[in-house]
């Protein structure tokens, strides 16, 4: 793979191999990134065969690694030993509370810090839901808010902004350096929370997964699936555990 240039009749099957190979243990690249790299490659061969430069498409045989996900979020007992810290400075006190608020709501960073009063509405139910339009999904977003998130809203209603606001950068800044302080040892970032929300607050409450989908604002069931899928594993693993006790 030292070459700069390459012909279109050179992309073959054992080229895309050695791609992977190259950006793998060259490049040091995550599966997920090596596989969107040679999707590109997908796009410009599409053109290449529809304008009749090429004939033979080399994507015919080839199939992409499989990506292996590893989900990192909190478990119940890490959840309620950050909820239950103090801290002397108000800036951790805040994403603290900003990260709480995400585990209970499932709200991505943008929409987190976009969140006003007009997106706070009450439904059917007459209770409070998050009413928010998601930018990546395209599509709205709602949550019914938890007691949780409602007590953190409540604590920030006499300032100017529903929430504090603080840059992405800083949160994932100030949101390790609380892992560091309460014993955490994994890396924390906003996405986390929202992990945490799926798994720990919704899959392991029993809430079924296209409820969990419909919550997290996927644009598909398989996305979900794809994500959670071991996580539910997991937990029907703990109940038939719980099961085996009982009958014998």
């Amino acid at each position: 793979m030292q070459e700069k240039n390459i012909l279109l009749e050179n992309i073959n099957l054992k080229f895309l191999d050695d791609f992977d190979y190259y950006l793998k243990t060259q490049k040091k690249f995550k599966q997920i990134t090596i596989n969107k790299s040679i999707q590109r490659i997908r796009k410009i061969i599409k053109l290449a065969i529809a304008e009749g430069y090429i004939i033979t498409d080399p994507f015919l045989l080839y199939k992409p690694k499989k990506v292996i996900n590893t989900i990192t979020y909190l478990t119940t007992e890490e959840l309620i030993k950050l909820e239950n810290q103090s801290f002397s400075q108000i800036r951790l006190t805040q994403v603290r509370d900003l990260f709480l608020f995400c585990c209970y709501t499932g709200l991505p960073f943008q929409e987190m810090a976009s969140l006003t009063k007009k997106n706070i509405v009450t439904k059917f139910d007459n209770k409070p839901w998050i009413d928010i339009y998601r930018l990546k999904t395209k599509k709205q977003l709602s949550v019914p808010l938890l007691p949780k998130a409602i007590s953190i809203l409540e604590k920030y209603q006499n300032n100017k902004c529903l929430l504090p606001k603080i840059s992405n950068q800083k949160f994932n800044s100030y949101i390790k350096e609380i892992a560091e302080i309460i014993g955490i040892e994994k890396r924390l970032t906003h996405h986390v929370a929202r992990k945490t929300f799926a798994s720990t607050v919704l899959l392991y409450n029993d809430v079924p997964m296209e409820i969990v989908s419909e919550l997290l604002g996927h644009s598909n069931m398989a996305i979900t699936q794809e994500h959670y899928g071991k996580i539910v594993q997991k937990k029907i693993s703990e109940e038939m555990s719980k099961l085996t006790k009982k009958l014998l």
